[in-house]
């Protein structure tokens, strides 16, 4: 891309009266907007929203338990589960399909899930929400074309054979540490994941449903739909050789396992009963906190004979239900299941963005929240103990509310940096701490993943199992240079050598045009906005060509009203990196970009900044339902697209306070270097 022409928008400098007014009114309507939010005990916690899998897999797994017309764990009636099937049928798109964000393609286990949910809740498969359903699906291949997560589901309810599931054997937890799949060597997430799944296709617990509720239908190619599948761009050979790996397993399966099969399974159910919602001496809500593996727990255990009354069953499915919300906004009869909470990750950037519009631990809004999120601070040695010195030190924070035992470097590097900008010492004591921890999380080449310590291992990504294309947690850019940008608040230079490998880490990874791959927002604006900010607050000259080449893409992709935008379809496409419907959170990233590269007077930063102030929610635009349809208070800003990135190609998500706080952050570090220059 070439950079935009010159702009004619006014400096700072050269802002009329009105202009500057505006700018700090809105900036000032923004904090007020951000203090309304603010629970009372001090945190904040707005909606996650993901796609539609989480409303069909919640249903899928009623199905497989059998408690499909049994009270919920409230007691509440089986009826809330017709609420939920309302809202899956809400979101299927005119053609039939059901999407990961509005202005995806269709994502055909995603439509193959919503049918087979109607189906099973009563819809008619002749009604023309249903024949538009079952027609996309035939024209992406049938359903034998799903991925290996949907297997799982389709096989626990007879759908397809066993065979088209990856094996998973138990006997995975007895590797030893230097083997290739250690449980130490893939990601946090996919850990959490893997062994509940282990049970579950070692047991093998299957549903016989009758044949007018199943999903014959949807098939095309009865062979190939009982068949294991290679997964997608994986090279030829590293295919071959796992659907041989997969085959050599499965004929093991059907003799019994190894003679240690019996004794993986009560191992595996340890760890994961480890791992669960306990309150001591780990506080966890649910196996890893979060929808995927709290879900395949109750499959698995389930499977290995645990009733329902079970004290650890009662609680697994007391936490995943509280994933719900039925607020009305949808109607008085839809429910819609958040993926997890996301409470530490919201009051650290919201407290971030309080101080960079100057307020400190003198404010009771900041006081409050860095109590709260002083009181989250982990003290155990989680999953991530395995793969660091053993005389690294504990500290960081998590992204829930209470999950132990995975503390993770992205939520820890912006509760530290919030702490220690609004000050006071025992804020400043937790941030030291904090970044103590982060320091021992630092990988190899330089850069920081999300939860642990590691290396990137390419073969992990070719296993059948590895449909989420996450099946690891490499060093990423936007990670490496959050934490750059946390280490310089706590006095931390390019002269230091972990400053000096990370920077050298994230300029390896700079795209062609000048832009970083953003592994968890979407995409490019946000890789960009996270990798050089840290690298210049370091000290990184702002006139080094690939801070130059960065600042000029952004420029580039730069829209004639002063706004940004792009959509997730850049992860697909990426010819359309930096490209798509404007957003008030890339927006306010990509303003940064330009401030901390260009300084507080660019035309560029000064037209997107307006743009934030032209578009805030008013008094009246709050009241309007078309204007705010998330009900926003004034001062906030309407978006509905999806900037938060879950896994690149998979999953994606919607945090509802994006579009209020990093606006605020931008407007508020433009005033402080705009006063601090006048």
């Amino acid at each position: 891309m070439t950079p935009a022409a010159p702009s004619a928008a006014p400096t700072e400098a050269s802002l009329d009266h009105s202009q500057r007014q505006a700018l700090e009114r809105t900036l000032e309507h923004a904090i007020e907007a951000l203090r309304t939010l603010q629970r009372p005990d001090g945190h904040w916690c707005a909606e996650l929203e993901g796609d539609s899998i989480l409303q069909s897999e919640y249903l899928l797994m009623k199905f497989i338990l059998g408690q499909e017309d049994q009270p919920l764990a409230d007691g509440s009636s089986s009826e809330k589960l017709r609420w939920i099937a309302n809202y899956l049928r809400d979101q299927q798109r005119p053609d039939g399909g059901w999407g990961q964000y509005p202005g995806s393609g269709v994502d055909l286990s995603a439509t193959v899930k919503g049918y087979f949910c109607l189906k099973l809740v009563g819809d008619d498969p002749e009604a023309p929400h249903m024949r538009r359903a079952r027609s996309v699906i035939h024209a992406m291949g049938g359903a034998e074309r799903c991925n290996t997560f949907t297997m799982f589901y389709l096989a626990c309810l007879g759908q397809v054979s066993w065979n088209a599931v990856p094996a998973i054997p138990p006997e995975l937890v007895y590797l030893p540490k230097w083997f290739y799949f250690h449980l130490d060597k893939v990601s946090a997430w996919t850990r959490t994941m893997i062994l509940p799944l282990s049970l579950v296709v070692t047991l093998r617990p299957t549903r016989r449903l009758p044949s007018d509720r199943g999903i014959d239908e949807l098939f095309i190619d009865q062979r190939l739909r009982h068949r294991l599948k290679s997964k997608p761009d994986v090279p030829r050979g590293w295919a071959r050789f796992f659907l041989f790996a997969d085959w050599t397993l499965k004929r093991l399966h059907a003799i019994g396992g190894t003679p240690f099969r019996r004794a993986a399974i009560r191992h595996a159910e340890r760890w994961i009963l480890a791992r669960a919602g306990q309150d001591a001496p780990a506080p966890t809500e649910g196996l890893g906190a979060i929808f995927p593996p709290m879900v395949y727990l109750q499959v698995a255990f389930m499977a290995l004979g645990y009733e329902r009354s079970h004290p650890v069953i009662k609680r697994a499915e007391r936490e995943l239900d509280d994933f719900f919300i039925e607020d009305g906004k949808h109607g008085a009869d839809r429910i819609r299941i958040q993926p997890c909470f996301s409470p530490v990750w919201d009051t650290g950037i919201a407290l971030y963005a309080l101080a960079d519009s100057g307020i400190d631990q003198a404010d009771p809004s900041a006081r409050s929240a860095s109590a709260w999120l002083r009181d989250k601070e982990c003290g155990f040695r989680g999953d991530w103990a395995g793969n660091v010195d053993a005389e690294a030190p504990t500290g960081g924070w998590w992204f829930e509310y209470r999950n132990a035992w995975y503390p993770d470097v992205d939520d820890t590097a912006m509760v530290a940096m919030a702490l220690r900008r609004v000050g006071g010492a025992g804020n400043i004591a937790a941030a030291e701490r904090g970044v103590a921890w982060i320091l021992a999380m630092q990988n190899a080449d330089g850069g920081w993943a999300a939860f642990d310590r590691t290396t990137h291992r390419q073969i992990l990504e070719y296993v059948p199992f590895a449909d989420h294309n996450a099946m690891q947690d490499p060093s990423c850019p936007d990670i490496t240079g959050r934490v750059l940008e946390c280490l310089s608040w706590h006095g931390y230079t390019i002269a230091h050598p972990v400053v000096a490998r990370a920077v050298e880490y994230v300029k390896s990874h700079q795209e062609p045009e000048g832009c970083f791959f953003g592994r968890w927002g979407v995409n490019y604006i946000y890789g960009t906005w996270q990798a050089v900010i840290g690298p210049i607050r370091c000290g990184v000259p702002r006139s080094e060509p690939w801070i130059q080449r960065a600042g000029a893409w952004i420029k580039s992709v730069q829209k004639p009203d002063g706004s940004f935008g792009e959509s997730a379809n850049s992860y697909e496409d990426p010819s359309l990196k930096g490209q798509g419907s404007s957003t008030a959170s890339q927006t306010a990233w990509a303003a940064m970009i330009l401030q901390e590269v260009y300084g507080p007077n660019d035309p560029d930063l000064m037209r997107a900044l307006l743009w934030l102030s032209r578009t805030q929610l008013s008094t009246a635009d709050a009241a309007d339902p078309e204007r705010n349809p998330d009900g926003d208070p004034a001062g906030s800003w309407a978006e509905t697209e999806f900037t938060g990135t879950g896994f690149p190609k998979v999953f994606y998500l919607r945090y509802h306070l994006y579009r209020l706080y990093f606006p605020l952050m931008a407007l508020g570090r433009w005033h402080r270097a705009a006063r601090n220059a006048g």
